[in-house]
């Protein structure tokens, strides 16, 4: 056990939180057609108005939506009239909470709305996800994010710590788990399939998702004011591994462990943990390094085996976490999201309810 990290200056929680229901494609709808129901239940939830909002950031990728500045189009679904204090990340919408969390903190703003939306369905997403390789020694190569992941399988297969038919079970616990969300793209009994690259099967990867989300963080009375049970941010860090794969150890993260260090998520035990492993064996490795063991709800959601809107499905991750604490199913729940390949970066927040 360690201690919690130093108290913020200011207390912040996620107030409300909203998702589309994530889809193989979502071709009859632009990026705003998708994102504005989202931003109008996440609103709605609240009580507030666009105007009301002391900050907005957004995530998502210019790659993913084949042009330049795309989010300048989402603002559209925002409206940026008044002018509107507002930035955007270019990955998962996790960091894009992140900055709003730090902006909250400077107390420039007592609300933020965060949102990030990916449509994964137009291009061959494996080919446009080599786009964050190092371009020197591993994108010549030509490996896809499922070659690899297969190579990050293999390595901890060789390791002992799991075989084909545990990652087979897990992708089905997932599966199963996600037939009470509503929201999920896959549920219930699905086809392990066959090899995409050994060893891994269809089953072990995540689907092509198109979707949004959005949360509203709030600090104080602010929060207290909006949401009867806020879900508080205790502690939030990121960390990133070296670009090079060749010289990580492939059956470890580093970085989640020390964000989760750093975020304070082994001071006390969490009841609850939403994890962003789009691949089965990522999920092994971040259990082991997130110290998450049986008694530990890992991934009621379904996970991003579930359903995996890319530059969303970490932000979905926080949101999810925290809606079990607005509802009281949850007090301490453990939220992660990952970007680039093998868990090269990762995320880690840690959110806490009133005690009862």
């Amino acid at each position: 056990m360690t201690r919690d990290p130093a108290p913020p200056a200011r207390e912040i929680a996620v107030v409300a939180f909203a998702q589309t229901d994530h889809r193989r494609t979502s071709a009859d709808r632009s990026e705003v057609e998708m994102l504005l129901p989202v931003l109008h239940e996440v609103l709605g939830t609240t009580g507030l108005r666009t105007a009301d909002i002391g900050f907005t950031c957004s995530g998502s990728s210019d790659y993913l939506a084949g042009r330049a500045f795309s989010f300048t189009l989402a603002l559209d679904g925002v409206g940026a009239w008044p002018p509107i204090s507002e930035s955007h990340v270019e990955t998962d919408g996790a960091w894009a909470l992140y900055e709003a969390w730090t902006k909250l903190l400077t107390g420039e703003a007592d609300t933020a709305l965060v949102y990030a939306w990916g449509k994964s369905s137009p291009g061959p997403l494996r080919d446009v996800l080599t786009r964050q390789l190092d371009p020197y020694y591993v994108a010549p190569l030509w490996p896809d994010s499922v070659a690899l992941a297969a190579l990050q399988a293999q390595a901890l297969i060789d390791s002992g710590a799991t075989d084909e038919p545990a990652l087979a079970a897990l992708a089905a616990r997932n599966r199963d788990i996600a037939a009470g969300n509503p929201h999920a793209q896959l549920s219930g009994p699905v086809p392990h399939g066959d090899y995409q690259v050994r060893p891994l099967r269809t089953g072990d990867c995540p689907p092509v998702s198109d979707g949004a989300a959005a949360v509203i963080l709030a600090a104080g009375e602010r929060a207290r004011d909006l949401c009867d049970r806020p879900a508080w941010i205790r502690g939030i860090d990121h960390r990133i591994e070296a670009h090079g794969l060749g010289v990580r150890d492939l059956t470890d993260s580093p970085s989640t462990r020390l964000a989760a260090e750093r975020a304070g998520a082994f001071a006390r035990p969490v009841d609850t943990a939403e994890l962003h492993a789009p691949f089965t064996a990522q999920e092994v490795i971040l259990r082991r390094v997130l110290r998450l063991d049986e008694t530990v709800c890992v991934n009621p959601s379904g996970g991003a085996l579930a359903a995996n809107p890319v530059m969303a499905t970490g932000l979905v991750r926080i949101g999810e976490a925290a809606a079990r604490i607005h509802r009281g199913t949850s007090h301490r729940a453990l939220a992660h999201a990952t970007s680039g390949p093998c868990l090269q970066q990762n995320l880690v927040a840690v959110l806490e309810g009133d005690p009862r």
